[in-house]
């Protein structure tokens, strides 16, 4: 079985709201419902665990009720870190299973399926994948120094993984440099593949990514 963690744990400060970035609504639907409504529509029966932190999860509960929203779901609790909502997320898998799991961040409703189908096939032959994008502006250091941009891309999720490789690399103690679930493996040794994301594969945290989620509606 393959399975998809959806970790929402925003606050909204970013977004100058007082809800929680993950329930705003996209054209009347909240942002979550949209990301897990997209894995969904990928086709690869997987099996959804959202992780939320405890204080929103009956809001969460009364919004499926209000939507009608019945994808079934797993919730865990969410950690202190990102790390920790990721290791929550991940103890719900058993100790024993065999096949991938991605990690998804729950403001980013617009993964292709095309995208998602790909992250899957390729952590089969991988085992650590990264939907990744090139970098089109220019990017340049604090001290004024330019960079190349063909040595960067800007990484996305769902990051994809072999069970059992990321079960272990999550025994390992949590470090700040672990920035992401990708970062976490990496550490334990594994070489991360990138592979191509999608453009519309946004991250949403500021009133400006709303408008452009609204356009991409």
């Amino acid at each position: 079985m393959n399975y998809i963690i959806i970790v929402a744990g925003g606050k909204g400060l970013r977004m100058g709201s007082d809800l929680p970035k993950q329930f705003l609504p996209v054209k009347g639907v909240p942002i979550l419902m949209r990301t897990i409504r997209r894995f969904h529509e990928s086709g690869l029966d997987l099996h959804i665990i959202l992780v939320l932190p405890k204080t929103q999860q009956d809001y969460w509960k009364q919004l499926c009720r209000e939507h009608s929203f019945d994808i079934p779901h797993e919730i865990a609790d969410g950690g202190a870190t990102r790390f920790h909502s990721s290791a929550n997320g991940l103890a719900l898998i058993p100790d024993d299973a065999n096949g991938l799991v991605g990690i998804h961040d729950g403001v980013r409703p617009f993964p292709s399926v095309e995208v998602i189908r790909n992250c899957y096939a390729s952590a089969a032959q991988y085992k650590a994948v990264v939907p990744a994008i090139p970098v089109v502006e220019t990017l340049w250091k604090t001290e004024g120094f330019t960079e190349n941009r063909d040595f960067f891309r800007l990484g996305q999720t769902p990051q994809t993984f072999d069970i059992q490789l990321l079960k272990r690399a999550f025994q390992q103690p949590y470090d700040e440099s672990f920035t992401d679930d990708a970062s976490v493996v990496k550490r334990y040794g594994q070489p991360i593949t990138l592979i191509e994301g999608n453009a519309e594969n946004i991250k949403i945290t500021r009133p400006f990514d709303l408008k452009v989620a609204e356009a991409l509606c």
